[in-house]
């Protein structure tokens, strides 16, 4: 699923980019009207967001333009405008949905899903993630490896979930306390670590071949080959 993100404030673009590459998205990143033209008619997207506040022009003209360059795919509009008006405005100029910051990434990621439904029905996220033998239904909050169901806790799912988006790539604990716990700052404790271990039971437990590693003084590791 490609998606063209239009953010200038780096710091915003750099936290979204990350949660959307994590939710299974392609992403395309512009920090101007002009190289997000350049990247709209060099890609198709699925899907776009949009900041209204670009240095070089207002969001809304940009979204004109795109129309007029025949993108037809769903904007999701991102804005400090608050007021009815700029709302209003926003929504009869071409964009398809309207959030406001500051906003949480779970909110955004919802609307994206739902522009995609509206527009395409039965495309949106991908529904399941899969590592070798290790299978997660995102909707059932299920998981099962070898065909066998991991009897998981909520929290446990979520952290899984987190080491299956990333499969192969190291996590720290600092990343994980942020990403599943909301934690910015690490505090001193060992949740990271107790849950991964009684995670690891369950999915690595009964004499199959381990996926969960830890790197010592570095973090986790989930094999994905």
């Amino acid at each position: 699923m490609r998606l063209l993100l239009v953010e200038d404030e780096l710091e915003i673009q750099t936290l979204l980019r990350s949660g959307l590459e994590e939710a299974g998205y392609e992403v395309d990143v512009a920090g101007d009207a002009r190289q997000a033209e350049q990247l709209a008619m060099a890609s198709a997207h699925e899907i776009l967001i949009v900041d209204l506040g670009l240095p070089d022009r207002d969001g809304i003209s940009l979204i004109l333009s795109l129309r007029e360059m025949g993108v037809s795919a769903p904007v999701l509009i991102l804005s400090a405008r608050r007021s009815v008006d700029d709302r209003v405005r926003g929504l009869e100029q071409g964009g398809d949905d309207y959030l406001t910051k500051p906003f949480a990434m779970a909110e955004l990621l919802a609307r994206l899903r739902n522009l995609l439904k509206r527009n395409n029905p039965g495309v949106g996220e991908p529904t399941k993630l899969r590592v070798q033998d290790l299978e997660l239904d995102l909707l059932r909050r299920e998981a099962m490896r070898g065909g066998q169901t991991l009897q998981l806790t909520p929290q446990e799912f979520v952290l899984l979930e987190y080491l299956c988006r990333n499969a192969g790539r190291v996590v720290t604990r600092s990343m994980i306390l942020d990403k599943v716990w909301g934690m910015r700052i690490q505090p001193d404790t060992n949740v990271v670590d107790v849950h991964i271990y009684r995670l690891r039971g369950k999915v690595d437990g009964k004499g199959l071949q381990p996926l969960i590693r830890t790197l010592r003084g570095v973090g986790y590791v989930l094999k994905d080959r």
